[in-house]
């Protein structure tokens, strides 16, 4: 298959599931790589007889949307983002959590992957700021569509170059070595879970304090889709709450939902409703 055929391809396909062109040109490897071995699958020659399979309604447009699942995460990504929850977003979020008489900060994390955002953020919390907060836990649930990568997040074990960019003394304390894997132990698995969603169409019950939907809906959705799921998401966060966004992402225009959290790249905090 031609790189060149696939483009024109996902560019006449992804606007028909909801996602957008534009997120998919540095990651159109992978996903053409994915359609190639489908077409194996089915037996057919090329794109031209894949595009008369896809009928209005027929069944392979889920296969389709399935295919173009793009997953990429490590631990500790984009450093500065989570420094600056560490040192500002989740110690506020507990002080909130305090004054409401509450004891836990909900973290939800949207197209989670494998699992490493989710982990990241139990580790930090108890790395970092369990002893400071006595009285207040921090929950994860991770959210993905992708039921191949949910079971790595929940069995938990990760090639070296996933934890790297992790504190080493983090590193060392959360992990068991397991032949070549680095493998969560019980303590920092049991902080966070994971459930099969799918973003476009469900979302789990809130509230939520934090809420991480980086590299999915604003880079890989439709924009009418991407305007949907932010406003959706924002009714699960408990005002002055955040939302944490790709550090190359925007958000839609005219969101009054939402203010920049002050010294954070990324982070927003979700504004009281109008009196």
């Amino acid at each position: 298959m031609e790189s060149s055929d696939c483009a024109s391809f996902l560019q006449w396909a992804l606007p028909q599931i909801g996602l957008r062109w534009k997120g998919f040109r540095r990651v159109r490897g992978q996903v053409c790589k994915r359609i190639a071995r489908r077409l194996t699958e089915l037996d057919l020659t090329d794109l031209s007889a894949y595009r008369r399979l896809l009928q209005p309604g027929a069944a392979e447009w889920q296969e389709l949307s399935a295919l173009c699942t793009v997953s990429i995460s490590r631990f500790y990504r984009d450093k500065d983002v989570f420094d600056c929850l560490g040192s500002t977003v989740l110690p506020a979020l507990a002080e909130q959590a305090r004054s409401r008489g509450g004891d836990q900060i909900r973290c939800w994390s949207a197209g989670c992957a494998s699992g490493e955002e989710s982990y990241t953020l139990a580790i930090q919390w108890g790395m970092l700021l369990a002893q400071r907060f006595p009285g207040v836990d921090l929950r994860v649930l991770g959210t993905d569509v992708d039921s191949t990568v949910l079971e790595r997040a929940r069995a938990g074990c990760y090639k070296a170059s996933s934890v790297e960019a992790l504190p080493a003394a983090w590193r060392d304390q959360a992990f068991e070595r397991r032949e070549k894997l680095f493998c969560l132990r019980e303590a920092w698995r049991r902080r966070a879970r994971f459930e099969h969603q799918d973003l476009l169409s469900a979302l789990p019950a809130g509230p939520f304090d934090l809420v991480l939907c980086r590299n999915v809906a604003l880079t890989y959705f439709a924009e009418d889709q991407a305007r949907i799921a932010i406003g959706r998401i924002a009714k699960r966060l408990r005002p002055g709450g955040a939302l944490v966004i790709g550090v190359h992402e925007t958000l839609p225009a005219a969101m009054p939902e939402f203010e920049p959290w002050p010294g954070c790249r990324a982070v927003f905090r979700r504004s009281p409703p109008p009196h």
